[in-house]
């Protein structure tokens, strides 16, 4: 196993003194993990640097081909000043996943769970206090090799960055409006919906920005065959409760399997709920609402958590859930989830990495 070298900043950035203002993915820590990759040495060189810009041949393949792949997770603070992680082994497995579609060299996943593990160490006085916040953690594998040619870069950086953050929704666990995309697709069975990789994002942002113009905080997207069957949210895994029923899209190649998605399942299984992984058409989705039977809906992610959906809205038609209010189960789902991050319940899972 690789030593990672510590090389401290000699001049430290101001914390925030307002918590309640971090908002997301805006301000940044003193230091970042690096590492390296080449066919002759592997994954080498990890380091523990001062954050600072990256320097990029202007032919870096990262910049002309797209091979560019990324995780989210957070560290938390606990009541008694303790620091966690979130099941971070899964991320660095769905980093691998995603890395094998792209052409990716595997990263070993223990090294990379302990090097954040150190980062964050190092960077305790980043994380935030206040209820709702927690240090945003950013690895991101791409390539850098200069040339211009369509085949896998033969070297690599990975990068991991910090970032404290408050709720990412400004309106915090208010229920959002979601409109249903019925013209863009995101992602199709053999492509690359279920790698985290950045070009399914750029790919999203005409959508998802013609929706903030019209009010809604996300885009939900039809599969881009039949055009019918329910995906993702942008940034997150969508749940809807019909009857007594918790559905949520089944995996299928398109889908990224969220960790977040991934803990909400166990935890209603754990709680005796009858809770499925299907196809979900929009079309069942619209016919449960007018028969009164689509109790509520949410999104689920690690920047979110638990996002309650307060209006589904496909060409003009809203379906308004819950009153405007967040639904019991996803309230439930919040509560218990946050309570094991911040180790205020229960783990009976073994989801908490503690980082001191």
């Amino acid at each position: 196993m690789q030593s990672v070298k510590i090389q401290r900043s000699a001049s430290l950035k101001p914390k925030p003194q307002d918590e309640s203002k971090l908002g997301f993915g805006k301000v940044f820590t003193d230091h970042m993990f690096t590492m390296n990759y080449s066919g002759e040495k592997g994954w080498h060189d990890p380091q523990i640097v001062p954050y600072e810009s990256v320097s990029l041949d202007p032919a870096a393949s990262c910049l002309h081909y797209g091979q560019l792949i990324f995780e989210g997770m957070k560290a938390y603070r606990t009541k008694e000043n303790k620091i966690v992680m979130f099941r971070p082994e899964q991320n660095m497995m769905r980093l691998n996943t995603g890395g094998e579609r792209l052409c990716i060299p595997p990263i070993d996943v223990d090294f990379m769970v302990g090097a954040i593990a150190e980062l964050v160490r190092i960077e305790a006085d980043w994380v935030p206090y206040s209820e709702g916040t927690s240090l945003y953690i950013r690895p991101f594998i791409f390539s850098d090799e200069a040339f211009l040619g369509v085949h896998p870069s033969g070297t690599y950086r990975l990068l991991v960055i910090l970032s404290p953050v408050g709720s990412y929704y400004a309106e915090g666990l208010a229920p959002i409006r979601i409109h249903v995309e019925d013209v863009y697709v995101r992602a199709v069975k053999g492509g690359t919906g279920y790698a985290k990789a950045a070009g399914n994002y750029a790919a999203s942002l005409s959508s998802q920005v013609a929706a903030q113009k019209e009010g809604f905080a996300q885009v939900l997207w039809l599969d881009g065959v039949e055009r019918k069957y329910v995906e993702e949210v942008g940034a997150m895994n969508v749940f809807f409760v019909i009857e007594d029923e918790i559905v949520t899209p089944e995996l299928g190649g398109s889908i990224l399997a969220g960790i977040t998605r991934a803990s909400v399942i166990e935890l209603l299984k754990h709680w005796g709920m009858n809770v499925t992984e299907r196809r979900v058409s929009i079309g069942e989705l619209e016919d449960a609402y007018k028969a009164g039977e689509l109790k509520e809906a949410f999104g689920t992610g690690t920047a979110a958590v638990i996002s309650p959906i307060g209006e589904l809205n496909r060409g003009g038609n809203a379906m308004k859930l819950s009153d405007g209010k967040i639904g019991s189960i996803s309230q439930k789902l919040y509560d218990e989830l946050t309570g094991i991050q911040r180790c205020e319940k229960p783990d009976p899972f073994g989801w908490v990495y503690s980082v001191i």
